[in-house]
């Protein structure tokens, strides 16, 4: 049997992670759509709602499609208006078309991952590869799935998706500091080392690193995608000070 492509096993980890929280929508009754979220303002309609309208424009980004990320955040006059236009669509509609908007939408961007020049660069943000792109959509799933279990009362039972997530929270450490607007200090270099759900070991950076994070997976991703403030996680160690800086800015989205 030919083995998979690591192109084709990257969009089926992404599906499972959409198939889970697909699961758990379909299974709320029509008022717990309205619970408030963690996120200020948003109720779980507004949570599908968003990754629905983020999903359309990330395939027209990875396409070349008339809706690419930077079109509509122009269009809409600037980031936090592209994000509230999202919402505003799914709270004309009912939560289960809002339901079936998100899926159908998250079916065609897998198609159009699997369909992808896997070699080219995707415009989203300051620019990602394929890989990081495909991460980045499950990242967002897996932010965005917390709040909406926390709204609903549903344990995050985490898993070794992760692994993913927990890469692209160190990827995005230059764009979170850059951000921020503060510089890391010079000379210094950052490893991480992790504990993952079944007690693997998930490290990234030089082993030679002059600093180092440590500590559970699930706290760092939670911290990298900031739905956990660093005071909440008192698992995870800091050693130097590029360590302090990254687990005081991390941030895995746009």
């Amino acid at each position: 049997m030919a083995s998979r492509s690591p192109e084709v096993s990257f969009v089926e980890v992404l599906e499972a992670e959409q198939r889970d929280l697909y699961e758990l929508l379909m299974a709320l009754p029509p008022d717990a759509w309205g619970r408030p979220t963690p996120a200020a303002g948003w109720d779980v309609r507004d949570q599908v709602s968003h990754l629905a309208h983020t999903e359309e424009v990330a395939l027209d980004t990875l396409t070349g499609g008339p809706r690419n990320l930077a079109a509509e955040v122009e269009r809409c006059g600037g980031g936090d208006a592209f994000t509230e236009w999202g919402c505003d669509q799914g709270r004309a509609m009912s939560p289960e078309a809002v339901l079936r908007w998100w899926w159908e939408a998250s079916a065609r961007m897998r198609a159009g991952f699997r369909e992808a020049d896997t070699a080219r660069r995707v415009p989203w943000g300051l620019g990602m590869g394929w890989r990081s792109f495909v991460t980045a959509r499950l990242m967002e799933h897996w932010a965005h799935g917390l709040d909406v279990r926390a709204a609903v009362g549903a344990p995050a039972v985490d898993t070794d998706r992760l692994q993913h997530v927990a890469w692209i929270g160190v990827s995005a450490l230059p764009y979170a500091f850059s951000l921020a607007g503060v510089e890391p200090p010079a000379r210094h270099t950052l490893r991480v080392e992790l504990v993952g759900p079944a007690a693997e070991q998930w490290a990234y950076g030089p082993p030679d690193a002059t600093d180092r994070i440590s500590g559970p997976a699930g706290q760092w991703c939670r911290v990298a995608v900031q739905r956990l403030r660093r005071e909440d996680a008192p698992e995870l160690k800091a050693e130097g000070p590029l360590a302090e800086l990254a687990l005081d800015r991390a941030r895995a989205f746009l």
